[in-house]
């Protein structure tokens, strides 16, 4: 009675239908939000997406499942040795996947391509540098860092030597009126601080009166991120330097600060991606734990002729993570 293959085997086909069921509703989920967003994020240099890392990690996925075959193959042959070899080199090349993938994924993080952190309006875009701009300066931080100063040091808690702490860090911040004139530390930390933000101030009172709802104020909002920008030199036109060059020229605490460009559906792109991408990335790592279950006897794999449907088991998971990817690789990274 029952099925010719063993229970382990059905058990794996039966959970692989899940899976199938599982990435299916992701996927649809994306060509329907794909198809239904006209302007979806396609150039590479926006979104950031490396069509040569995607079919590098096609290749090492595709022949690792060529190894887990050789491995399979191996153990029915009774050639223990070799078919735990072949795993380790699947295993490296589970390491090499991921490890690709890493790097895709800190250029995401490098240039904040992430979900709900995307502009997709000029206005969005003039707002996020805002962000960064004040970040940059630290004058709000220093200016909350004054109050509770000011605070503690009212309250008068833990003596002397805590109140002339308190006092010597104010002066700092406050400027030190003994100091000799035109000196740093006469005019304090909160002053210079300041002073770097009042040089984007006009801009930023620009961005926050303008409403970005009608067309006007989109089109201002395009107006003031191409200010902030400039323009490169072209063969028809000189280089405009935008205002964001001239404010980190003056103030070198602002060098480091970037633009963040508007990109339509930007943040469903990113959450697509991740979620489709990291979630297989998840069942590559399960895979290797299924691997390393059959790695972990050593020299005494086979001698349970279990071993040998753990490790088929785990070739058709592998196999399925494979086959996953192959959808993933044209829908993501070249359509």
């Amino acid at each position: 009675m029952g099925v010719a293959v063993p229970h382990g085997k059905l058990g794996m086909w039966l959970f692989l239908g899940t899976e199938i069921m599982f990435f299916s509703a992701f996927i649809g989920s994306y060509i329907v939000l794909r198809l239904g967003s006209p302007g979806w994020p396609t150039d590479p240099e926006v979104t950031h997406i490396r069509i040569w890392a995607g079919g590098l990690n096609t290749f090492v996925l595709i022949l690792s499942s060529y190894i887990v075959v050789l491995a399979h193959e191996a153990m029915a042959n009774r050639q223990f040795l070799k078919a735990r070899n072949f795993l380790w080199i699947t295993m490296g090349f589970a390491c090499l996947f991921l490890s690709i993938k890493s790097y895709e994924y800190y250029g995401k993080f490098d240039h904040d391509i992430l979900p709900g952190r995307i502009p997709e309006t000029h206005q969005q875009a003039c707002q996020k540098l805002i962000g960064r701009l004040e970040a940059a300066s630290g004058f709000l931080a220093l200016e909350d860092e004054k109050n509770t100063l000011e605070r503690a040091l009212a309250d008068g808690k833990g003596g002397e030597s805590a109140e002339k702490a308190l006092k010597a860090k104010l002066l700092k911040i406050n400027g030190d009126p003994d100091a000799p004139e035109g000196t740093p530390e006469r005019a304090g930390e909160l002053t210079r601080r300041k002073a770097i933000r009042e040089s984007y101030q006009g801009f930023m009172d620009q961005v926050s009166v303008n409403r970005a709802i009608s067309a006007e104020g989109q089109e201002k909002a395009e107006k003031l991120f191409h200010m902030v920008e400039g323009s490169p030199k072209t063969k028809d036109h000189e280089k405009v330097v935008g205002k964001l060059e001239e404010w980190q020229g003056k103030h070198p605490e602002l060098k480091n600060v970037q633009i963040a460009h508007p990109i339509l559906y930007g943040n469903l792109f990113a959450s697509t991606y991740f979620l489709m991408t990291g979630f297989h990335a998840l069942h590559v790592i399960v895979g290797m734990i299924l691997f390393s279950l059959v790695l972990a006897k050593g020299s005494r794999i086979g001698q349970n002729p279990d071993d040998a449907v753990v490790l088929e088991n785990a070739g058709l998971y592998w196999h399925f993570v494979d086959l996953v990817w192959i959808f993933l690789f044209p829908l993501v990274y070249i359509l």
